[in-house]
């Protein structure tokens, strides 16, 4: 299906990367949370994929659909339809977690946590409303930052994501698991994954096809 959908609005989301905003205006648009759109300028044939980051719930109330553009690509992906899920994002690989992520909090008795590393305070996008659905006690969110010196005000985790951050939200060998981000964290991340007792089967990475 191909739409030509106005931009609504863009918003700041990090130092590296915006929220674009495009308008349905009225066009049904139907998608699995976790899912990619392609996306050009009218009349040319380039198109770039960017993954949808919110989720079908939040685009059928607001009339709009929402992207996170910056220097990362992400990956198409698929509704959750189980009960203890695990989403695991590097950089704006938040996005079609977000979406997932927003999805599964729809599934009656859903438990979901959330994984979220980013190169320094500043790019953590959504921060202020993951850190609300955490307060509000809807998720488990742990943060770790990767390029913060020690002069950055920064209190939480430092470094790249292991296996005793995976561990303390890895409930049992049946979290599914979704990760997205840079090559290096979607090749890491899985493999440690298994090293703590998920089985490879409940391990969903980012692939574009």
């Amino acid at each position: 299906m191909i739409l030509n959908l106005p931009i609504r609005e863009v918003l700041p989301a990090t130092p590296r990367a915006h929220i674009v905003r495009l308008d349905l205006d009225g066009h049904p648009f139907e998608y699995a949370a976790g899912q990619a759109v392609l996306v050009g300028n009218q009349g040319s044939e380039t198109r770039k994929p960017y993954s949808i980051a919110c989720a079908p719930e939040d685009a059928r109330r607001d009339g709009w659909i929402e992207l996170l553009v910056g220097m990362d690509e992400d990956p198409q992906g698929g509704p959750p339809v189980e009960g203890r899920f695990l989403f695991i994002a590097g950089g704006s690989g938040i996005a079609p977690l977000r979406a997932m992520l927003r999805h599964a909090l729809q599934i009656p008795h859903a438990n979901v946590g959330l994984l979220y590393s980013a190169r320094t305070p500043d790019d953590f996008a959504y921060e202020s409303e993951l850190r609300a659905l955490a307060d509000a006690g809807h998720i488990e969110l742990r943060q770790t930052v990767t390029r913060a010196g020690d002069t950055i005000d920064w209190r939480g985790a430092r470094g790249r994501i292991g296996r005793v951050e995976l561990g303390q939200l890895v409930h049992d060998a049946e979290t599914l698991c979704f990760v997205c981000g840079p090559p290096a964290l979607v090749d890491e991340v899985p493999k440690l994954l298994e090293e703590i007792g998920v089985c490879r089967s409940r391990i969903r990475i980012e692939e574009w096809s």
